[in-house]
Order: structure tokens, then sequence, then C-alpha cells
């Protein structure tokens, strides 16, 4: 899978694209405010990674771009607190509270459960890899798969190969943010069992036998 990765221009996007562990997994780096005009490059890659945490005025100026890359049939990765519901058709997003301290609590509990355990993501990860606060929740669309849920019954990750052509992955998740900002560990763990997962054309099956935990 060749990967473009979309970028604000923010020092967590920055530390994101150019740390050694990551870097190899992309293979272009796409300025946010020319992705509108980034036809070339983007007949280069299979999978438009829209790093988390963008200004969403750059993404509605490139709504049309983005559809036609889903139109030849390519991956889009819409990571969270980018307002997908604004620029990616059928998402719907809705606001909630976000608890940033929910671990402190007696008896804590996250919120978070697996969706769909046979998800090839979790060939990769378990649930703790995705678990650190929620930035709203997600309605997967009809024939969507989500991967990981919240216990209201709505998603945080879902996958997307049902509503049109190409293949959408959207998440509420803030991982790239979190990793640049040298804090949350569970983003990092997460970003090191997405990305490697992603390059390898991101399988919707896991494998025999893991357990995602």
């Amino acid at each position: 899978m060749r990967i473009a990765f979309v970028d604000g221009g923010t020092y967590y996007h920055h530390a994101t694209f150019n740390d050694p562990a990551l870097r190899r997994y992309f293979d272009l780096n796409i300025y946010a405010p020319d992705l509108a005009r980034a036809e070339v490059e983007l007949r280069q890659v299979d999978c438009l990674y829209v790093a988390s945490r963008q200004n969403p005025v750059d993404l509605i100026a490139a709504r049309e771009t983005i559809a036609r890359f889903l139109a030849d049939g390519k991956m889009v990765v819409a990571l969270g607190e980018s307002r997908a519901d604004l620029w990616l058709d059928g998402v719907q997003w809705r606001q909630g509270e976000t608890n940033f301290w929910w671990w402190l609590e007696p008896g804590a509990d996250s919120g978070l459960r697996v969706g769909d355990a046979g998800h090839g993501l979790f060939a990769r990860l378990k649930l703790a890899d995705a678990t650190w606060h929620r930035h709203g929740d997600l309605i997967a669309p009809p024939g969507a798969v989500s991967v990981v849920d919240t216990v209201e019954g709505r998603s945080i990750l879902y996958d997307d190969a049902a509503s049109g052509p190409g293949r959408r992955i959207v998440a509420t998740l803030d991982p790239c943010y979190h990793h640049g900002s040298y804090f949350m560990p569970a983003a990092s763990r997460f970003l090191h069992g997405f990305l490697p997962w992603l390059k390898d054309g991101a399988p919707a099956i896991a494998r025999p036998g893991v357990q995602p935990g």
C-alpha cells in the first residue's frame, strides 16, 4: 500500500511523519492546504492518510479531490478531530463531552468495547491500544464494520467498503496529536500497530488465533 500523509503543518504532524520508527510507512507528504490541487501526487498512491487534528477548512476545500480519489477505488483514512463529517460523504459524527482523566476514577471504565473481533486490525492491536479518550462518536454506515464500539452502541472506529467506491476508515481517535506531543502511550502503540497493518494492505480478516483483548 502506497500511503500519502496529509500534513497540516503542525508540530505533531511533523513529529509523527518524521519519527524514524514510522517514516517508512509513508510514501509522500502532502501539505493540507495543497491537497485540493494534488491530483498528480494522488495518482502515485493508494491511500490518503488524513492525520488527526487538521484544519477542516483545508479538507472541505479538497472535498471533490478526495471524492475522486475514492472513485478510483482507493482508500481514505480519516482520523479524529478533523470533522470528517464535513468533507467525507456518509460520515455521521456526534460531538460528546471528552473525559480526559477517566482512568483516575474509582472503577474506571473507558466505555469502549471490541466491535468485530475478527477484523484484521486486531492482528496488530488490542483494544487497550485504541483506548485513551473519546472525541465524540460515529454511526457506522450500513454494511460497514465497527472495529471499536462504545457501550452506547455507536462506533469510534469503523471500516467502510460499502458506502460507495473505495474504502473509508474513519475514527474519532487522534493518535498523531498525542504521539507527536509525546504523551499518551496508548496512542503511540496504536500507530505502531495501525500503520504496519495499513502498509500491508489493511487486510479485513484477522489471522486465526489472534485475541483482540
